[in-house]
């Protein structure tokens, strides 16, 4: 008989459902409560599980286990760490969402593509962790709002498209992070300032600044903890960096009842490319402690050889509410971290305001140029007001 190997493929897990005990309707996780709600008769449920009870937002005393990356790439982790959900993907942006099982056709919540296709599953690395949703989808419109009044020249059109209060997505976005010990060697150049007199082309002597430099060689070490690599291609790299920072000590273990009520996109970036990103995130890093290291007036680094060891990572997701709006044919998105409330988005020029505004500013530029130009011919009394013919007095 063959060994089965445990990512061998198998069922889809059963859909997680929280029905009200009240009333039996679905409920949902109540962002900033750490509880589920049921809209329909309004009763609450504190999350129950030994993981809850141990900290708070359910976080365990030791915090959330770390995976080995290494035996991740050789497909040895343990079937307990895999899942597969339903998704669907995007035809434009790519996006895999998951979907409840009674829908079969959506509107893309990251551009507003009207999705329909055929549904499958995607097996994946389960959530290790997230971080619970914080803010309510109206704190997010009413951060949304704000930052649209402060763009100037958007048109108001798509301020009031989108005040009409639109519904927005709670979506969990996926995350990979990782931890490594480094060990770094390096050989350098230490610079001491030093000054010289020397005299210019124009005769007169200035102080010159010079460096004298050394040879230097060393070792620094870092550990890395957490270094955070967005797993999705739906959004465009300046939102999510824009996002942060997020506080991630608020991380929990991940439970479905967090997801009641949300949805949760899957990762699109393989767990290997994202160390990539990772390892130049912590390369940047290691060059700084190498300068601080080399110390002096000023550093050259010259070579710079990395261990890395006892590589981790955990797959964590993040909440945001997102708000995909079309204006005049065109996807625009605004995204709100759902922790603090920080807001990025796309936003379309209003021609008409900025050439209206390009008009005032030359208006205004010409009447400056003009009263200094009345100033330098004859005189010009700010005071009174009144041009005074160049040698002449005014008579009491």
């Amino acid at each position: 008989m063959t060994e089965t190997s445990p990512l061998d493929t198998k069922a889809p897990e059963a859909e997680h459902r929280f029905p009200c005990s009240a009333c039996g309707a679905d409920m949902r996780f109540a962002p900033g409560q750490g509880k589920l709600v049921c809209d329909h008769c309004g009763n609450e449920e504190e999350i129950t599980g030994e993981e809850a009870a141990e900290g708070p937002w359910g976080a365990a005393p030791g915090g959330i286990r770390e995976l080995d990356f290494r035996s991740a790439l050789r497909d040895r982790l343990h079937a307990s760490e895999m899942e597969e959900t339903r998704v669907t993907q995007c035809p434009s942006c790519g996006a895999q969402v998951t979907l409840a099982p009674e829908v079969h056709a959506k509107e893309c919540p990251f551009c507003a593509t009207p999705v329909v296709t055929d549904t499958g599953t995607h097996r994946h690395v389960k959530p290790q962790g997230l971080v619970p949703f914080q803010l309510t989808e109206r704190q997010a419109h009413e951060a949304m709002n704000r930052w649209l009044g402060r763009l100037w020249f958007a048109p108001n059109g798509l301020r009031d498209y989108a005040r009409k209060g639109r519904k927005m997505e709670g979506i969990y976005v996926p995350y990979w992070t990782y931890d490594a010990d480094t060990r770094t060697r390096y050989t350098g150049q230490r610079g001491t300032a030093y000054y010289v007199t020397v005299r210019g082309p124009d005769g007169k002597s200035r102080r010159e600044r010079r460096i004298r430099w050394r040879n230097v060689s060393g070792n620094v070490a870092r550990f890395f903890d957490d270094v955070l690599v967005l797993a999705s291609r739906s959004l465009p790299k300046r939102f999510t960096d824009g996002l942060a920072p997020w506080n991630l000590t608020a991380l929990t273990d991940y439970r479905p009842d967090y997801l009641s009520g949300f949805r949760a996109e899957g990762y699109t970036v393989d767990l290997d490319e994202g160390m990539q990103e990772a390892r130049a995130i912590m390369d940047a890093q290691i060059r700084q402690d190498i300068l601080r290291d080399i110390g002096g007036d000023a550093q050259r680094i010259g070579t710079v050889d990395t261990d890395v060891s006892d590589v981790t990572f955990k797959h964590v997701l993040l909440p945001v509410w997102l708000a995909a709006y079309r204006y005049r044919g065109k996807p625009y998105r605004f995204v709100v971290n759902a922790q603090t409330g920080k807001v990025q988005g796309e936003r379309p020029w209003s021609w008409i305001k900025i050439t209206i505004a390009v008009i005032l500013a030359l208006i205004l530029g010409a009447a400056v140029i003009y009263g200094l130009g009345l100033a330098e011919e004859g005189g010009f009394d700010i005071g009174g007001a009144l041009p005074v013919p160049s040698g002449q007095l005014l008579q009491k």
